[in-house]
């Protein structure tokens, strides 16, 4: 396992060794020893599915207060994933990170707690896979507008199918502080 780090402290991919022969391949998704000698998570509280099409565009979400860290990948098909630092007084606050995950690539992103999470998808169809630190908690649900400028995150989708939650979502700058995530070392 390769982790390669972004350049969002705490942002990072993770290319897992993949053995395969004629018969097709085989990798761990998540080895919680392996995990934790890298520093990434060794426990987590939930994990999701979801399927998408074409155009989807889900996202920007992240949880507070619970925060919730998310190790992502894809099952099927291929997606931009982003990840962007909604932590107060974080010295990266507002600046987003992305990379291209696929099943091809096999490729994981670990976001931390406090980052705002989303992605769009670039194949006909993909199936995305999401382990999260923290149950998800509607009370605590959150949202920013997919295309805030002052983010600026050069989607490769101009016109993303979105669902009216994202479509409504607020700027960045009109979330009060008390509804962010807090920056700590």
């Amino acid at each position: 396992m390769r982790v390669l780090p972004t350049k969002l402290s705490g942002c990072v991919v993770i290319e897992p060794a993949v053995f395969g022969d004629d018969r097709g391949y085989f990798f761990e998704s998540w080895n919680a020893e392996r995990f934790a000698a890298q520093g990434l998570p060794h426990r987590f509280a939930q994990s999701n599915v979801s399927s998408s099409t074409n155009g989807v565009l889900r996202g920007l979400h992240y949880q507070w207060p619970r925060p919730q860290g998310k190790l992502v990948s894809v099952l099927e098909g291929e997606v931009y994933d982003v990840a962007v630092d909604v932590r107060r007084g974080s010295p990266t606050f507002g600046q987003w990170e992305s990379v291209i995950i696929s099943a091809e690539n096999k490729r994981q992103f670990w976001i931390p707690e406090g980052f705002a999470h989303g992605f769009a998808v670039l194949s006909e169809r993909a199936i995305f896979s999401y382990m999260c630190t923290e149950v998800y908690m509607k009370d605590y649900d959150a949202s920013i507008r997919w295309n805030d400028a002052d983010i600026g995150i050069d989607w490769p989708i101009r016109m993303p199918t979105l669902s009216a939650k994202d479509e409504a979502a607020p700027y960045l700058r009109d979330i009060a502080e008390a509804n962010l995530p807090i920056y700590s070392l």
